[in-house]
């Protein structure tokens, strides 16, 4: 993980370009704009390994902006609906960022 966003922020907080919006999430928000990919309460941005490929590459993974970031409660987690990132619930993201130091590995498989 290269770098983790998002200290002390409240649940739910709103993330746009990794800067808080000061906004938090609301239902009505995604009424209001309805393909809106949520990023909330913290993103953990990951970066590639692979020399040549994911990292400094075709694909890199930190130029494409690949998060493992929070999402709205009412979303269904383990079925693909981001726009590439790994979605968690926001208690599981702040225990996770609190939990794993900056350039901790992270294996996707």
């Amino acid at each position: 993980m290269r770098a983790k966003i998002g200290d002390g922020a409240p649940p739910g907080s709103i993330f746009v370009g990794r800067r808080p919006t000061g906004e938090r999430y609301h239902p009505r928000l995604r009424a209001q704009y309805p393909d809106r990919d949520w990023i909330l309460t913290r993103i953990l941005w990951l970066s590639g390994l692979e020399p040549g490929r994911n990292r400094l590459g075709e694909v890199d993974t930190m130029r494409r902006f690949i998060y493992i970031h929070g999402c709205p409660d009412d979303v269904v987690l383990g079925t693909p609906g981001s726009h590439g990132c790994i979605r968690m619930s926001n208690a599981d993201v702040i225990d996770l960022y609190d939990r794993v130091p900056t350039g901790t590995p992270v294996l996707l498989e």
